[in-house]
């Protein structure tokens, strides 16, 4: 039973945050329960009140994770209302939101492989991000920007795929390119793909420097 309150949620967090540590120090596998208690200062009875078990916790620590690269891909204010510039700017901020979370992400790929409690999660976590995708090109569609031909859902996925795909080949791989380049190229290919016209010649899109957050979807 969870206990409710300050100090439980406090509690609380104080394992989800000891987890995370652990987990990206030392990998899902090395892992151990008392590993996570003394790292938070509590007792091993006190980590069963808030969690079943490490997979338990690192569900948690893996869904935080993604939660904090949605809230990172989301465009602010700052952003021209223009759907190229909308596309660059999440673009841009996805790859640094992975560059800040891709040992965890890449961990529970791994765990997935394996279990199949954390496959479910990895789709469900991922099912955020196609969504938004999703509604972002049927509302593109709607102005008669993008081609109306698109399943929204299967576009969503499979330049999402890309974009994820890019992001490890490059941060995690070493691929070598600065990120203006990659942010260009992988927006051009973006827009071809769901038909939206391409800024013309010489345009600052892609020199724009972009402080908040972004959106894969385009609005």
């Amino acid at each position: 039973m969870i206990v409710k309150g300050g100090r439980g949620r406090r509690t609380r967090a104080a394992l989800v945050g000891a987890g995370r540590e652990a987990f990206e120090e030392r990998g899902y596998d090395a892992v151990r329960v008392d590993d996570v208690c003394r790292r938070a200062g509590v007792s091993h009875g006190t980590f069963y009140t808030y969690f079943g078990s490490k997979e338990e916790l690192f569900g948690e620590v893996a869904a935080a994770v993604v939660g904090e690269m949605f809230a990172a891909s989301v465009v602010g204010p700052a952003v021209p209302d223009d759907p190229y510039a909308r596309i660059e700017a999440a673009n841009r901020l996805y790859l640094r939101a992975w560059a800040a979370n891709s040992r965890l992400v890449r961990m529970l790929e791994h765990a997935a492989t394996a279990d199949e409690r954390f496959g479910g999660l990895l789709l469900e976590l991922r099912e955020v991000f196609v969504r938004r995708g999703a509604d972002g090109l049927r509302r593109l569609q709607e102005q008669g920007l993008a081609d109306p031909a698109l399943d929204p859902r299967l576009t969503a996925v499979m330049l999402g795929g890309m974009v994820e795909h890019f992001a490890h080949v490059w941060l995690d791989l070493g691929e070598r390119a600065d990120e203006r380049t990659a942010v260009d190229h992988l927006t051009r290919l973006w827009a071809r793909a769901i038909g939206l016209p391409l800024p013309a010649p010489g345009s600052a899109h892609s020199h724009a420097v972009v402080s908040g957050g972004g959106r894969t979807d385009g609005s």
